[in-house]
């Protein structure tokens, strides 16, 4: 059998026993909580603020098992850097004892200065650590759920071929069930596409112009 990438150091237990639940009960996330209220006021693309988006993010990793109070953390706070004008990286720095640890995660899936977006995904691809690939995972989950609330064809059709290209590999090194998830989100969001009609009007103006 072909060795994985990764031998798997998240802690992700194969059920919430008691053990695990105490283990999450003593991982103290409201400093952070307090930190992503900052997030209240940024609108999202499909509605909602960014705030929540963070939380969703925490639901999504609990969801599938994860419990690493590093990584949960950082979910909380991932967006705070790239989103929140002249942000203080010592808030989260000094939020508790991991708080250097968080921001070091938090830093890993945040776009640096001009870096474009297929840079910034081609990065965790390529070099990320395992739970620097398994926030984007989660992170992209919650994005694609989202995109059910936009009209933008456009935009769908980018997201889903960007997500196919660089979160699909991503999540088939960390977590297959992530993987499962990402392309029936897929496929689903690209059904939307066609039974609109997007890919035979796309269709139709790629022979126009080819035509004149």
């Amino acid at each position: 059998m072909e060795k994985q990438k990764y031998d798997m150091r998240t802690e992700k237990p194969d059920s919430m026993d008691s053990e695990h639940m105490q283990q999450l009960k003593e991982i103290f996330m409201a400093p952070y909580m307090q930190i992503a209220t900052g997030l209240i006021g940024k609108a999202r693309h499909a509605g909602g603020n960014m705030f929540r988006h963070q939380m969703d993010t925490l639901a999504i990793l609990i969801d599938y098992g994860y419990i690493d109070s590093v990584l949960l953390k950082a979910s909380i706070v991932h967006d705070t850097v790239e989103d929140i004008p002249n942000f203080d990286r010592n808030l989260i720095v000094n939020a508790d004892s991991e708080g250097q640890k968080v921001l070091d995660l938090v830093l890993e899936v945040t776009r640096r200065e001009n870096e474009t977006k297929k840079e910034f995904l081609q990065r965790i691809l390529d070099t990320g650590s395992q739970k620097a690939k398994i926030l984007k995972c989660a992170d992209r989950i919650s994005n694609m759920i989202s995109l059910g609330y936009v009209t933008d064809p456009k935009f769908i059709e980018r997201y889903c071929d960007e997500t196919e290209y660089y979160l699909l590999p991503m999540a088939l090194e960390i977590d297959f069930n992530m993987y499962h998830e990402l392309i029936k989100l897929i496929m689903t969001r690209r059904r939307y596409l066609e039974d609109g009609g997007y890919f035979d009007d796309r269709h139709k103006e790629s022979s126009s112009d080819k035509a004149k």
